[in-house]
């Protein structure tokens, strides 16, 4: 049964979240969409045009605005592994692809706007990641730059 998820709000975020987004440029996004009516497509755009090194992760393409698309975190070559793991699945998805995140050597689980999970986050947190959830990447990224 997913978690519930209450709206966040941006009026404080978390440090650790304003860290991240200051800190890191290498970024997988999971479930990134060629649609660009979807969540994961405009923030993807968004990121590539702030100048983010942007790696998109979906099995069904093989491209993604411009950018190789992987099946998995997995199959990503390690020169462009990511430090992020942004996350647009639903949230019974999501841990193993924590799991994953950790197996790659990432430092930060993102899980977007609307998505729980805190068996993922546990995965995450004990292999020493920072989690991030319920927040979206371009909004904290659009305060951070204030």
């Amino acid at each position: 049964m997913p978690e519930a998820c209450q709206i966040p709000d941006y009026s404080q975020v978390e440090p650790e979240a304003l860290e991240v987004v200051r800190k890191y440029r290498r970024l997988a996004i999971v479930g990134a969409s060629p649609k660009p009516e979807r969540p994961s497509h405009q923030v993807m755009k968004y990121l590539l045009e702030q100048g983010f090194e942007v790696v998109p992760v979906n099995p069904g393409q093989k491209e993604i605005l411009g950018k190789t698309c992987y099946p998995s975190l997995s199959a990503i070559p390690e020169e462009k592994r990511p430090e992020v793991v942004i996350v647009f699945r639903r949230a019974e998805e999501v841990p193993p692809i924590a799991e994953e995140a950790v197996k790659i050597g990432a430092r930060v689980l993102w899980l977007q706007e609307g998505i729980v999970s805190s068996e993922a986050a546990e995965i995450a947190r004990q292999a020493g990641l920072t989690v991030v959830m319920n927040r979206c990447f371009k909004k904290v990224h659009t305060l951070a730059r204030r």
